[in-house]
């Protein structure tokens, strides 16, 4: 199963794409960034070319977007969130356009997927991502959010397909 994930970001979006394998691997990761001076319409049209020239090049089995954090209290990111919100729509369009599923995880789903923890630091994610795909340096923090992301949709799939295998009551061979 290959997996495209998308850390969604209107100036900087992450993106990394793994094969489950064995062994697992990244077949390519990076950001794609836009200047801020840049009209939000034209960077939400390039990010939407980038995720549609992806999906072309790598035909993945699913995408995996990760959900805007909104924070609590005083810590709230309306301004942030919202922008989030217009990438990761871009990102379910150009999925959707091509028929591919889309699955959406929360931040803190994703780091308790990948370090045990969803109150890991970035560092911790990328440390690990690291590790997990035998990467020789350590990607930017936006594409191993992006990795990580790919990596929990697989995590996930399979604890499913495991779960899905079970054998009910009574049909015990």
């Amino acid at each position: 199963m290959l997996v495209l994930g998308i850390d969604p970001g209107t100036i900087k979006m992450g993106y990394g794409v793994v094969d489950m394998g064995p062994p697992m691997r990244a077949e390519d990761y990076g950001v794609i960034g836009l200047p801020r001076s840049m009209e939000i319409e034209h960077r939400l049209y390039q990010m939407y070319t980038h995720i549609q020239n992806l999906i072309h090049v790598f035909t993945p089995d699913a995408v995996a977007v990760e959900e805007p954090f909104f924070g609590r209290g005083e810590h709230q990111y309306a301004r942030s969130t919202i922008a989030i919100g217009q990438a990761q729509g871009l990102v379910l369009i150009g999925a959707a356009s091509q028929g591919i599923p889309v699955l959406r995880y929360a931040p803190t789903q994703v780091k308790q997927s990948i370090v045990d923890y969803g109150g890991a630091s970035k560092l911790q994610v990328q440390e690990t991502i690291c590790n997990l795909l035998n990467l020789g340096s350590k990607p930017d923090s936006d594409a191993a959010d992006a990795l990580a992301i790919a990596i929990c949709h697989l995590s996930q799939s399979q604890s499913k397909d495991i779960l899905s295998r079970e054998i009910a009551p009574g049909q015990e061979r």
